[in-house]
């Protein structure tokens, strides 16, 4: 997650410092492109991020015994890889799309290229761009968090049953977690 949110302010701080510092805000189109395909690629990979890590923390308290042989270093590195490689392999068809259409606008409102970049473009039909968005959040955002919300109702119907001592340490194993999922969805 820090390396995440290390990218994603490396992504977008140092071109909105220079903007600040010049009279004219401009940025290529290639390099917009760039921005909003880094954007949201860390973007999903922050809520596939959070369901490994709720993985990580449903395996420690669920199967306690078992940990050490279920995650093991090639198992976090796979989820890791995953993480940030279905996003941005998700986000190449749109590129595909994009690439066929005709510009119709040249000024962006907003301090960063995102979504907003679409509107630029002449789309007679925006209908398959949009369904392909709507695909993009289902798989990156809302499979992830039934995930998470599964994971954690396993996690408090076996602490339920265990005794006072497993209720703790269940806690203290969940509590940072939940702070920073709550913390990320409501940002």
């Amino acid at each position: 997650l820090l390396l995440n949110s290390l990218l994603f302010s490396t992504n977008i701080y140092p071109k909105l410092l220079i903007d600040f510092l010049s009279d004219q805000q401009i940025i290529s189109l290639s390099l917009c492109h760039l921005q909003s395909f880094i954007y949201y690629t860390l973007c999903g990979a922050e809520f596939l991020l959070l369901s490994a890590m709720a993985y990580d923390r449903y395996v420690s308290i669920c199967k306690p015994l078992q940990y050490a042989s279920i995650m093991n270093r090639s198992t976090v590195s796979i989820l890791l890889v995953l993480s940030w490689l279905l996003p941005a392999c998700q986000l190449i068809p749109s590129l595909f799309m994009i690439s066929n259409l005709e510009m119709c606008h040249f000024s962006l409102k907003g301090i960063f290229c995102n979504n907003g970049i679409s509107k630029l473009y002449c789309m007679n039909s925006a209908t398959t761009y949009v369904v392909y968005g709507v695909f993009i959040i289902l798989t990156t955002i809302f499979i992830p968090m039934i995930f998470i919300i599964f994971t954690y109702t396993k996690i408090l119907l076996v602490s339920y049953r265990s005794s006072m001592n497993v209720r703790r340490k269940a806690a203290q194993t969940c509590s940072p977690h939940l702070l920073v999922l709550i913390s990320f969805s409501y940002s």
